[in-house]
């Protein structure tokens, strides 16, 4: 059966002067126009097409790809509003419905907006920005499947006062802290990430950097030798913003200042307001 917003390999059945016709199953024969039509193609090949509807709500194939196929989320632009709804670019000549029932607030002609592609019960695809529907509900979430500093694939849903909510490998809601974020990011944005903690209510918290072993005291022989290859001084201490500590040493500040107060204890080290010396008593 044909997957209706998807890529599909059909066989070619039938040469016409506009394209050829392709072998749609129960679907009947689907035809790839012309402009998509590969060159020297031939009866039997065996083509890997996106299956959409023309303007005349006809199935229709096409080379080209989406922005994003049926079940994916997506950021998209709104190119047009109607009473019905919006009409956003997917990157196919035929645009994408987003119902006016489907819409979580009122949008524009130029926004993005972040939605789930799905089919409606008419066939016909269609954008959702309820993005709660399309991700698993706290009920439902098999986070059995996660465990603690596992690589995931995350995209990025949108922004709150905490930080990033990012949907996880398509299914699963996992949250981004600001503290923790060391780069621009962007609601659409895809990229690779890790579980960081599951919580007892189900809730996950995400990082984009894999958990690090390294020990408080291996941390502490690494700032004792930075300090020492800068002549005894770093602009730095436990008031240093978490992006410029991360820069440096590639450790989040919670880890820092752990290591930061066990060299201060031993006396490897003193504290200022424009950063932190080493004691002269070792520095040799």
């Amino acid at each position: 059966m044909i997957q209706i917003g998807n890529f599909n390999s059909l066989k070619v059945v039938k040469h016409v002067d506009f394209g050829v016709y392709l072998d749609g199953g129960e679907d009947g024969e689907i035809l790839l126009p012309l402009r998509d039509m590969p060159r020297d193609c031939e009866i039997g090949d065996i083509l890997n097409v996106f299956i959409c509807f023309d303007s005349d709500d006809r199935l229709i194939a096409t080379t080209q790809t989406p922005l994003a196929q049926v079940g994916q989320f997506a950021c998209l632009e709104v190119v047009s509003l109607e009473n019905v709804g919006a009409f956003l670019d997917w990157g196919l000549p035929k645009d994408l419905f987003l119902p006016f029932r489907e819409r979580t607030r009122p949008v524009k002609v130029g926004q993005t907006v972040v939605v789930y592609i799905y089919i409606d019960n008419t066939d016909r695809i269609c954008a959702s920005m309820r993005l709660d529907k399309y991700v698993q509900a706290e009920s439902e979430k098999q986070i059995v499947d996660f465990k603690e500093n596992q690589a995931v694939e995350l995209f990025i849903a949108a922004r709150t006062d905490l930080g990033f909510k990012a949907i996880i490998n398509g299914t699963h809601w996992g949250m981004l802290y600001n503290n923790e974020i060391f780069q621009p990011l962007e609601h659409g944005d895809r990229l690779s990430g890790f579980i960081k903690k599951i919580r007892e209510d189900g809730k996950i918290d995400l990082s984009l950097q894999g958990a690090k072993n390294e020990s408080p005291k291996d941390l502490g022989e690494k700032i004792l030798a930075l300090l020492k290859s800068e002549g005894g001084y770093l602009a730095i201490n436990d008031k240093t913003p978490a992006e410029e500590i991360y820069q440096i040493l590639g450790v989040s500040k919670k880890k820092y200042k752990i290591a930061l107060g066990g060299l201060y204890k031993q006396r490897l080290i003193s504290v200022h307001d424009d950063g932190i010396r080493l004691l002269k008593s070792i520095d040799s």
